[in-house]
């Protein structure tokens, strides 16, 4: 019985003791970083080098102005204070965010910087997009314009990349009261299940594994004008350069979509000439296969694309046609619609480009691993040479929310 009650106080002696090392653990952890000391970075746009007026005065007191800076980092933060602070019933113009610019040529070097004008250090674990315009993509590579950020365990694996085609600053502002510009850029890509002309997001941990191959990319294109942001389009990264070449506008990521058949849903919409009858093809499922040949030493592949779908919208003349005529009508104008979209995109590809951004490469080395060990350090300019055959199959299962409506 002694013996027992003295194994008890051993053990409660125990749990006292881990109770205390972990109540010290924890309050070291918490307090380190305190929420309300912290700043807390939703946002980053990477800009070619615009000094503000601030900034130029002080290097030029600094005696600094020879020293060309070449990029501008504006950080999109958001702090308890200005949190507390917003309050759009009583002031509708205030903002939930604010934005700090800082020019130079270390990302690292103009973080810190931006640190010593503001009062709390910004933390980037909640970081939920990083915009790079495209006039600084296309003079320097992602490699280096990312490089601290992909080294930096503070950045979420899960931030997202665009490209802007103006400058990367703007798309993080916004005139709606109360609205943080970088979280409706993480929701408008949330969208790509409800149309083909948005991108699949690319996050920092996917470019990492996209930058360390020579296969070229696509990255979402953003636009912005006047407060307002809207998504078109993707920025084409050349698999060697890391650089980016180009845009492609909507019309052809949305064939590059059917391609690859990693669309969600969306619609198509075509119109049969004779009847210049208006007719919306909306999604269900899309699927593509692409199937490389080699005969006689020349590359070729076959795409064949696959889709169900339902019929959302059709505005017609006569309304005296049978369903099953109707609704094979609609496969055979929506199958002519997507192939002119894959087809354009080749070319565009092959043509302009000379870049394979659509895995063309990637069956080629699961098919045929020792032709791809011979093609693939000048894969691009290889398949730019290629043939590519496509065929569309279309099935409509029947009626959406349509309603057959004439013409006035």
């Amino acid at each position: 019985m002694k013996n027992n009650h003295h194994h008890k106080r051993r053990g409660r002696r125990r749990c006292v003791i881990v109770s205390a090392l972990m109540l010290i653990i924890l309050t070291g952890c918490w307090s380190s970083h305190e929420i309300e000391e912290q700043s807390l970075g939703v946002g980053l746009a990477l800009d070619k080098a615009k000094e503000s007026e601030i900034e130029r005065k002080l290097d030029e007191q600094e005696n600094m102005s020879d020293n060309k800076k070449m990029i501008t980092s504006t950080y999109q933060i958001v702090t308890s204070q200005v949190a507390r602070s917003t309050n759009t019933q009583a002031d509708p113009t205030q903002k939930s965010y604010m934005n700090v610019s800082e020019t130079g040529n270390s990302i690292h070097e103009m973080v810190r910087n931006v640190s010593l004008e503001n009062d709390t250090p910004i933390m980037s674990y909640h970081m939920k997009v990083i915009v790079i315009s495209q006039k600084l993509a296309s003079k320097y590579s992602l490699e280096k314009l990312l490089d601290q950020d992909l080294r930096d365990n503070d950045f979420r694996p899960s931030c997202l990349v665009l490209i802007s085609n103006g400058r990367a600053s703007n798309t993080l502002k916004s005139n709606v009261p109360g609205e943080t510009p970088a979280f409706r850029l993480a929701g408008i890509v949330d969208n790509s299940y409800r149309t083909t002309k948005i991108l699949a997001p690319v996050t920092l941990v996917k470019i990492e594994s996209k930058l360390r191959t020579n296969a070229s990319f696509l990255l979402q294109n953003v636009q912005a004008e006047k407060g307002k942001v809207k998504f078109g389009g993707a920025a084409i990264v050349d698999g060697k350069t890391k650089k980016v070449i180009g845009i492609l506008d909507e019309q052809d990521l949305e064939g590059i979509t059917w391609m690859t058949g990693k669309g969600k849903g969306g619609t198509v919409e075509s119109v049969h000439k004779k009847g210049e009858e208006l007719v919306v093809y909306e999604v269900i499922s899309m699927k593509s296969k692409i199937k490389p040949h080699i005969k006689g030493g020349e590359i070729s592949f076959d795409v064949k694309v696959s889709s169900k779908g339902r019929l959302s919208e059709r505005w017609s003349k006569s309304d005296t046609a049978s369903t099953k005529n109707v609704l094979k009508k609609v496969e055979i104008l929506t199958e002519k619609e997507i192939e002119k979209k894959i087809k354009n995109s080749v070319e565009k590809m092959q043509g302009k480009y000379k870049v394979d951004i659509a895995g063309f490469g990637e069956q080629l080395r699961i098919h045929y691993p020792k032709t791809w060990d011979k093609v693939k350090d000048n894969w691009d300019e290889i398949f730019s040479g290629s043939s590519v055959r496509y065929k569309v199959d279309v099935e409509v299962e029947g009626y959406g929310t349509s309603t057959e409506t004439k013409k006035g």
